[in-house]
């Protein structure tokens, strides 16, 4: 019933990119970073007397970045743009002067990957020593551009004052295997998927396309560039086989047995395609992977019986000037009724009108909470009808659903039936 996803605001830092993803994240997960609120200026945070223009005395680099050093460093070693450090900064806009972010304001030192940052950054911190404390005119082109697509984040040029208090280095990459291309004695199935066993596992069961699988797994280019690897981070990937994208992951790790390892050469048309989008790699790509665990999927939970009026409301509906229909299967206890503004707490089962069950909180035995003006429209209104301990039933046209046609992929079409009981309001 939700309309779209929601975030709230976040204290991150506006210097990360949105949204930043690991080559991990792309298969199986998604980071993102949310707006910050603006800071208010403070006496001890006033703009730098230079912060419309580098002085003459800066150092620029080949893409333009400016820098001064503002306090010396107690050693010689830099971080490379895959360490991890651990920061103090200020940022403002180099057009206004406006302290837009700044961690020495709220008291509060951050670390970060240098490649998960904006250009200017990964760039700038890379000149680096521990100790060191330095001042950054970063372009447009190197922070979120002349016009920032980034809801909330600061335009044109920037500035900001960095002090590095430590380096954490990355570890080793993994090599690239030695046959990039698949070899003669590889195993291909009909989909184009080349694989080799390269060391067998200790048992026969593979796991099902639903099933959640545990792996270790590095990847790269069909040139040899690296692409991510679970070994680089604190544990192995875990996941639903019917949630990765890379469909020659889906292929492959079902040929595998647990405790196996496999080399999966993977075509272009099986990953992201030969043209990817933004941050996606292209063309064909080679895993290694680690089959650690097999998890069967859970049981899929028998589904509601619809009610017998599921396909029209009945004659004793009350019918809205909308064309919401709804009739009251059990009375409240509370006297208000919700705002659309406001959080409600309810369980509910949803049908299409054929009597097919696409939604239960019910079912999953876990009531849902959730602000009445961030759901499709026949839920904002209909539940506004309701006092706590209801339950209603509603017969809501397409128009206040998803649509006849829905553009959200797996939305149900057309006029839905929810039943719905309102356990708490705010």
């Amino acid at each position: 019933m939700f309309s779209s996803s929601r975030s709230t605001n976040s204290a991150s830092p506006f210097f990360y990119k949105r949204p930043f993803s690991s080559l991990k994240g792309r298969f199986c997960f998604a980071f993102s970073v949310e707006k910050v609120t603006p800071l208010s200026m403070s006496e001890e945070l006033t703009a730098p007397a230079d912060v419309a223009a580098a002085p003459a005395a800066a150092e620029v680099t080949d893409s333009g970045l400016a820098s001064i050093v503002l306090q010396e460093g107690s050693g010689d070693e830099k971080p490379s743009s895959r360490d991890t450090v651990e920061v103090h900064y200020s940022g403002w806009q180099s057009s206004d002067g406006m302290l837009f972010d700044s961690s020495v304001q709220r008291d509060e030192k951050i670390s970060f990957p240098l490649n998960q940052v904006i250009p200017g950054w990964t760039e700038g911190l890379q000149l680096m020593a521990v100790g060191e404390k330095r001042r950054f005119w970063i372009p447009a082109e190197l922070a979120y551009g002349e016009t920032a697509s980034q809801p909330g984040a600061p335009s044109g040029a920037l500035v900001f004052d960095v002090e590095l208090f430590s380096i954490k280095k990355a570890p080793e990459l993994p090599e690239a295997p030695g046959d990039l291309t698949a070899p003669d004695d590889a195993e291909v199935t009909d989909s184009g998927l080349a694989s080799k066993c390269l060391e067998k596992g200790n048992g026969e069961a593979t796991p099902g396309p639903t099933d959640i699988v545990k792996t270790h797994f590095s990847g790269w280019t069909s040139k040899g560039e690296f692409l991510e690897s679970t070994r680089l981070h604190d544990g192995p990937a875990q996941f639903k086989l019917d949630q990765v994208s890379i469909k020659g992951w889906v292929e492959g790790l079902q040929l595998m047995t647990q405790g196996e390892k496999r080399r999966l050469w993977i075509p272009a048309a099986l990953a992201f395609g030969e043209n990817a989008q933004e941050g996606a790699p292209q063309g064909d790509l080679v895993f290694d992977f680690e089959l650690l665990e097999i998890q069967s999927a859970p049981k899929k939970p028998e589904p509601l019986p619809a009610p017998d009026d599921v396909a029209a409301a009945p004659d004793d509906a009350e019918i809205t000037s909308s064309g919401l229909a709804s009739k009251i299967l059990k009375k409240g206890s509370g006297r208000t009724h919700p705002k659309a503004t406001e959080e409600v707490l309810v369980h509910y089962t949803g049908w299409t009108i054929d009597g097919e069950m696409f939604d239960s909180s019910v079912v999953r035995g876990e009531p849902i909470s959730f602000p009445l003006n961030g759901v499709i429209p026949g839920w904002t209104e209909g539940v506004q009808l309701m006092v706590e301990g209801e339950k209603r039933r509603f017969w809501i046209p397409g128009k206040l659903a998803y649509g006849d046609t829905p553009t959200q992929p797996g939305a149900p079409s057309g006029m839905l039936v929810f039943e719905v009981e309102l356990i708490k309001i705010g």
